[in-house]
């Protein structure tokens, strides 16, 4: 695109409805936020535990920069990686069951090392067609052949496998849906990962810190394979920031050698590491965290449905609406009542599929999604006028 070319483009996202801002965030995460001067009622982050706020997080980095400075002033491989990197990959790879893991600066760097240091030109990639941008890059990045196959369908997946010439395999999921809030079936893709000589890159971003009782997706389906990648990012559930892969300790060796975007850049600073390490900690000593976070997900999936709402169990509730300006009003609609909850658009989720994206956390009271799905009831389209008011 030429560079006069970049405000017509702007212009065209304006009216469709699909040209995104910033809101200003002027408080700290959890349930009630201010946003650009407005108090608001938030139902908008994955801080799913409450943790971002926590204070045990705050005094454990608050005393690593007090030990180790701010910045970790290179990449592991040069002179950053120190001991509570050290301490927090043992901590990542006991708490998940992996035997490894390797802390990156975030879940897309995670994603590109993992598929670009695995995957060559001879190989073949299989994606779910819903996984996450940061995936869809790492596959076209990889040069392999890019095979996509529709949303969990298993026996799609499985003709291609057995079609598949490629020397090496990689069948590549979410293991929780970003936009839809539901899960892939691990069990049944490890299966089909065995039968056909595949890896299996699992996505937790969504799941870590909830399921498998915080420990995540691979401890919630008790699965244990030298073909399992794992991947669980540190800015959702845990509260902090960055990203870990776990796997079997050649895997971790390999991605320390050959993973480019671990290599070629600066190692997450120590204080996250430490951050890290006392997130584990609360997960482990605070399971009300998790369950309050079930309970308010049976709480909006006992509501009534007035658009759109597929059956999820976890902290994503997505209220599919259809158009962009349509969405667009609904949620401008519960900003005046003081509640937030973002609007996604296109391309982030197909046209006609716009939605609200309801994000719970341990943060929000039973009265805060009592509130919200009051709201929710008030906004719904009906075909009788006497029924809003009821």
């Amino acid at each position: 695109m030429r560079a006069d070319e970049l405000a017509p483009a702007l212009c065209a996202l304006e009216a469709a409805h699909r040209r995104r801002r910033r809101p200003c965030l002027e408080s700290a995460q959890g349930a009630r936020v201010v946003v650009d001067g407005q108090p608001l009622l938030a139902f908008a982050s994955n801080d799913y535990l409450g943790l971002a706020a926590h204070p045990h997080l705050a005094d454990a980095a608050q005393a690593a920069i007090g030990r180790f400075g701010v910045g970790a002033g290179a990449s592991h491989l040069v002179c950053g990686h120190g001991t509570l990197h050290e301490e927090a990959e043992r901590g990542l790879a006991a708490w998940t069951g992996c035997p490894r893991a390797l802390l990156f600066g975030s879940g897309y760097a995670a994603n590109l090392a993992v598929i670009t240091s695995l995957l060559g030109r001879d190989d073949e990639v299989f994606a779910d067609r819903l996984v996450h941008a940061s995936l869809n890059d790492g596959c076209q990045l990889s040069r392999a052949r890019f095979t996509r196959f529709p949303h969990n369908d298993l026996a799609r997946l499985a003709a291609q496998l057995a079609a598949s010439r490629a020397r090496s395999k990689m069948i590549v999921v979410d293991a929780v849906y970003s936009m839809d809030g539901d899960e892939a079936p691990l069990t049944a893709l490890l299966a089909l990962a065995r039968q056909h000589d595949a890896w299996l890159f699992v996505d937790d971003a969504h799941g870590f810190g909830l399921t498998g009782g915080g420990r995540g997706a691979l401890a919630e389906h008790a699965l244990a394979d030298e073909r399992l990648i794992y991947m669980g990012t540190l800015g959702k559930a845990a509260g902090v920031a960055g990203a870990f892969v776990a796997g079997s300790e050649t895997l971790i060796e390999w991605l320390v050698n050959r993973g480019r975007s671990y290599i070629y850049t600066t190692a997450l600073p120590p204080a996250l590491a430490a951050a890290t390490l006392a997130a584990l900690d609360v997960m482990a000593s605070e399971p009300w965290r998790r369950e309050r976070v079930f309970a308010h997900a049976r709480a909006v999936q006992a509501a009534g449905r007035a658009w759109p709402m597929p059956q999820v169990r976890l902290a994503i509730h997505p209220v599919i609406i259809g158009g962009d300006a349509e969405t667009l009003a609904v949620s401008q609609a519960l900003r005046e009542q003081g509640i937030w909850v973002p609007p996604i658009r296109p391309p982030t989720v197909p046209a006609g599929q716009a939605r609200l994206r309801i994000s719970l956390s341990a943060a929000h009271e039973d009265g805060d999604v009592a509130q919200l799905l009051a709201a929710l009831g008030q906004l719904a389209p009906c075909t009788d006028p006497n029924e809003r008011g009821a």
